[in-house]
């Protein structure tokens, strides 16, 4: 039972971080860029396996693009990165030798699902988890000038500890802009908000979904749990357009 309630949580943090901005049209270039962000392609160098010599600076930010999501974090030196992450265990247990253990997949998972993580220390191997690392990528997606490495160094120590987490609003990403650059903010998020923005403002969506709702009328017989949906989607799509 537990091994199944695994598997299906496992799946659920997979579809919650895929990047669904790349399944969502291009926004239109009549839109004004966000005040922090500006419009760029951010044409990165490689990612540089975990394990090669590197020469990170303190206050590095730096950034592992994984299959469905991307996890960030800041060097703080001696081949220490600070992150966040989603972690239940916190919240169970006041035992640090337990916790600093490397956070398991069921221990994220139900993190995710009661909104709790951690922001932890850890060596840039446990950090990258085998996978590329991108050097301060974000700087040349960004507006503002990166603060001193020092300083970014140091928000991110005074933040470590037990926090909330939101997949939206708290996430790794918030973490690391607003240790570098002042302001929590998910470029990420941001740009898949937009997006859905863009889809909600297309009146073609509003003929898509009562289309739809009448199929499954058709296809399933009129009910309540059929025809409500039919009427209110089309309905709210449309008032929102």
């Amino acid at each position: 039972m537990l091994d199944t309630l695994t598997f299906l949580l496992e799946k659920l943090f997979l579809l919650a971080h895929i990047k669904l901005s790349s399944l969502l049209p291009p926004l239109g270039r009549e839109r004004g860029d966000s005040p922090l962000t500006r419009r760029c392609d951010r044409d990165e160098a490689p990612p540089q396996p975990a394990g090669a010599p590197q020469k990170f600076q303190r206050g590095d930010l730096l950034e592992v693009p994984r299959t469905l999501f991307t996890h960030f974090g800041i060097y703080l030196g001696d081949n220490r990165v600070a992150h966040l992450i989603p972690d239940i265990l916190p919240v169970l247990t006041a035992d640090s030798r337990l916790i600093q253990e490397m956070v398991t997949n069921t221990r994220l998972l139900l993190g995710v699902l009661s909104k709790r993580a951690s922001i932890r220390v850890d060596s840039v191997e446990d950090f990258a988890y085998g996978a590329g690392i991108l050097l301060n990528a974000m700087d040349r997606a960004v507006r503002r000038s990166p603060l001193t490495g020092e300083e970014v160094a140091r928000r991110a120590e005074r933040l470590v500890g037990s926090v909330s987490y939101s997949l939206l609003w708290n996430n790794c990403e918030h973490f690391v802009t607003y240790c570098r650059y002042g302001t929590a903010q998910s470029l990420q998020t941001d740009q898949f908000c937009e997006r859905l923005k863009s889809l909600i403002r297309d009146q073609r969506n509003v003929v898509l979904t009562a289309l739809l709702g009448l199929m499954s009328m058709v296809c399933l017989g009129i009910s309540s749990s059929t025809a409500l949906p039919t009427l209110l989607i089309p309905f709210t799509l449309w008032m929102a357009s």
